[in-house]
């Protein structure tokens, strides 16, 4: 076992980091065991998961590509294209799992085909953390849109779930669920934090389920 390689897992964010942060304490735990971050990618120059993973120990490469300045640089372009190079400089670095933490740009199929296509036609497993309930407040602003049903009294707990990434947003099969209910003192920003604390723990735990799928440790 001590010489089984390190599983490969590159992370994609768009903010703070605090998803990926998360998965950089898991690394080489018996939380997410023989795993290495090998690369930290963002769509946002000033994303500050970018810091942690520079200054992470060891540190972890990263690589940032925006949607508008490629558009700009390469005239005739579309969102498609941008999709593809961002797919082309994350699997360069052959990853065993592509974890979407916070990823802030819905991708369109050619990111996805060339996942799929990738590792002799086997494919790269692609999840996305979503800060709702399967079904539920797809899309952007999910946090928000929650409260504010609860506030209507139309819900009552809202959730957080792992899912793998398909072309339908936050429609693809999910690997991990958990609700968190609504209490009647609760701010927006108090059942924030309270979500975001299970974010930690099930984007540790998704990472390693998928891996242990398709990369076994041996015994």
């Amino acid at each position: 076992m001590s010489t089984f390689p390190a599983r490969r897992i590159v992370v994609l964010i768009s903010g703070s980091g605090t998803n990926l942060q998360a998965l950089i304490d898991a690394q080489n735990t018996p939380s997410l065991p023989h795993a290495s971050i090998v690369l930290v990618f963002s769509n946002r120059k000033a994303a500050f998961g970018l810091t942690r993973a520079s200054e992470a120990k060891p540190s972890i490469r990263t690589g940032y590509l925006a949607l508008q300045p490629y558009l700009k640089a390469h005239p005739g372009k579309t969102r498609d294209d941008y999709d593809a190079e961002v797919a082309r400089r994350v699997l360069q670095e052959c990853p065993d799992l592509i974890v979407l933490a916070g990823w802030m740009h819905v991708f369109g199929e050619s990111f996805l085909d060339l996942a799929n296509q990738a590792k002799g036609g086997d494919g790269v497993p692609v999840i996305n953390l979503h800060p709702a309930l399967p079904g539920a407040f797809d899309g952007t602003n999910a946090i928000e849109r929650a409260y504010e049903a609860f506030q209507k009294g139309e819900i009552e707990h809202s959730g957080v779930m792992v899912h793998r990434v398909v072309k339908d947003v936050d429609r693809g099969e999910p690997l991990i669920v958990r609700e968190i209910p609504f209490t009647k003192e609760d701010t927006l920003d108090d059942f924030a934090k309270r979500l975001h604390m299970v974010e930690w723990d099930i984007i540790v735990e998704a990472s390693k389920q998928v891996l242990d799928q398709v990369l076994p440790v041996p015994p």
